[in-house]
């Protein structure tokens, strides 16, 4: 056995989203998301389910946060449904929606925990996707003003922000591949979009220095890893192609100022071209203070012409897999940290998900998730390595608290550390919640 130890001042945590956990959907003044309109269109979610009552976190709040005070936890990420504060994505606040966020906000201070708001879970308001969603630069607009609102209104109380949670899954799931809300199938949409959320970040943060707000902001976008299949300059190329479309088109921007070249190439030869305004890339290209980073799972690839918009495919190595199906790449963990390190240099990290879906159930009251524990074990020791390696990480956040809407999978795929019966809405700890509380509480753990 060996002992995997963290830095000392490693923060721990776990993640949330609003539209996933909240319910609640008509109280309060809440106004209509995407998300409402695309889970009630037949044929989009496994099992027609919808997030109108999830875990009703909205009510239940303050157990969920008694559970992460026993999990022990420092930091505690969670989203802001923004059509809880503006109801039409702009115009009248909703002092309702503020308040819970208040009450939300002041019951984790009171139990020691650290508040990481994401402004923006992909649950656009609808009255603003009817005007053309994120493909309206009015939404741009509309997305600071609603910034600089929670801005003023929780400055003191949250010192970590976070603007966009995973903008490929926003842009290219939601527009190209269309598998999430709004559920569009067009190349050119999605790639302007991708753009325009970029816009959107870099004016946030902007805001965020203009009006001097005490803390620190960054963005957290999703990535993945593809280990070429063979040293042949093909397969290679197939696979830088595959992670820059998660890292480089959207941290190139943030961190240089401008989208990766041979990707801007790539999708001309798709017929795509991207609109970009005088100051543009000026206005994205802001500092922010720490990048967080979503990781899942990666895969070995090799070239095929017209696979796919990027011409590669997966070469099968029978790695164990997760409920949903996802192979277990935790190599690809480290791979991933260690060229984001080597591409932009030292920037602080948060792991802000990093999680597996085991669809355990309770017998006798216990959750026996050993193929989470596995998983955590096998990311958390890569993390370390990559710690070793010069990585900056500053905290790991695994995903998720619970069990909840899992967006296109409806409630068929269980990501928590805390079984939630839907029926019931019971809590229930699993195995791999007491051993992440374990992990905590020694900053280290045997493999």
């Amino acid at each position: 056995m060996s002992i995997i130890q963290f830095p000392k001042d490693m923060k721990w945590g776990t993640a949330t989203a609003s539209y996933q956990i909240e319910g609640a959907t008509k109280e309060d003044g809440r106004g209509q998301t995407i998300w409402d309109t695309f889970s009630k269109t037949p044929g989009n979610v496994l099992n027609g389910d919808n997030g109108d009552v999830a875990c009703n976190s909205y009510h239940r709040y303050e157990e969920d946060v008694q559970i992460m005070k026993e999990l022990g936890i420092d930091v505690y990420r969670f989203s802001v449904a923004w059509s809880r504060i503006f109801p039409e994505g702009n115009g009248e606040v909703n002092q309702k929606g503020l308040d819970y966020y208040h009450r939300l906000i002041d019951e984790l201070l009171a139990n020691g925990i650290e508040p990481m708001c994401t402004l923006y879970h992909w649950d656009l308001p609808q009255a603003l996707q009817d005007k053309g969603g994120w493909n309206n630069r009015e939404t741009i607009d509309a997305f600071v003003n609603y910034a600089e609102t929670m801005f003023k209104e929780f400055s003191g109380k949250i010192n970590y922000w976070l603007t966009l949670n995973e903008p490929w899954c926003i842009s290219f799931l939601s527009n190209y591949i269309g598998v999430h809300a709004p559920g569009n199938q067009d190349l050119q949409l999605a790639t302007q979009i991708s753009h325009h959320l970029l816009l959107a970040h870099g004016e946030t943060v902007k805001k965020f220095r203009d009006l001097n707000i005490k803390g620190e902001i960054g963005f957290a976008p999703n990535t993945t890893w593809l280990e070429p299949f063979s040293n042949q300059q093909e397969d290679i190329d197939a696979c830088k192609r595959e992670v820059a479309w998660y890292v480089e088109w959207f941290m190139d921007p943030v961190f240089k100022g401008e989208y990766p070249s041979f990707m801007v190439d790539w999708f001309k030869k798709k017929g795509v071209e991207l609109v970009i305004e005088d100051g543009d890339m000026e206005a994205i290209n802001q500092p922010i203070d720490f990048l967080g980073i979503n990781y899942y799972t990666g895969h070995v690839a090799r070239y095929k012409e017209n696979e796919g918009l990027l011409d590669w495919e997966m070469v099968e190595m029978n790695y164990d897999r997760t409920d949903i199906g996802w192979p277990i790449f935790p190599q690809g963990f480290y791979n991933v940290l260690t060229h984001i390190t080597e591409s932009y240099g030292k920037v602080p990290i948060y792991i802000t998900e990093n999680g597996s879906c085991y669809n355990d159930e309770p017998e006798n009251g216990r959750v026996k998730d050993d193929g989470r524990i596995n998983y955590l074990q096998q990311h958390l020791t890569a993390l370390s390595g990559a710690i070793k390696s010069g990585v900056n990480v500053k905290g790991y956040l695994t995903w998720s608290l619970m069990d909840n809407f899992e967006w296109a999978e409806g409630y068929s795929k269980r990501f928590g550390i805390v079984h939630v019966n839907y029926r019931t809405l019971e809590r229930t700890k699993k195995d791999s919640y007491y051993w992440f509380k374990q992990t905590i509480e020694n900053n280290w753990f045997e493999n």
